[in-house]
């Protein structure tokens, strides 16, 4: 299997609760995001989509190679965390796909 150069993106998708917004915030800055790092995936990119029938919040998460995606996605780690982040959140998704730079969905 061809190894892309660039790495990999982990696009994560979902509505956000409105009365659960500050609550949010504070886990995905204080939580999420700092064991997505420590399991070697930086942010990327977070958009909001305030018009369409898009989820209104997209996340990009970044690594250099296909092992840490496959280590994150059968981590224990992963699961509670999105575990998590539904009690603030519906209708989440994921997909990976080769890092190209630039917006991706």
């Amino acid at each position: 299997m061809d190894e892309p150069t660039q790495g990999y993106k982990l696009l994560l998708s979902y509505e956000i609760s409105t009365n659960a917004m500050q609550d949010y915030y504070q886990f995905l800055m204080g939580q999420y995001v700092p064991t997505m790092q420590g399991m070697g995936f930086q942010m990327s990119e977070a958009w909001h989509t305030a018009y369409g029938a898009m989820p209104n919040r997209l996340l990009g998460f970044v690594c250099r190679d296909r092992q840490a995606v496959d280590a994150l996605l059968s981590s224990e780690s992963w699961h509670d965390l999105n575990e998590q982040l539904g009690e603030f959140v519906a209708d989440f998704n994921y997909k990976v796909i080769p890092y190209r730079g630039g917006f991706q969905f």
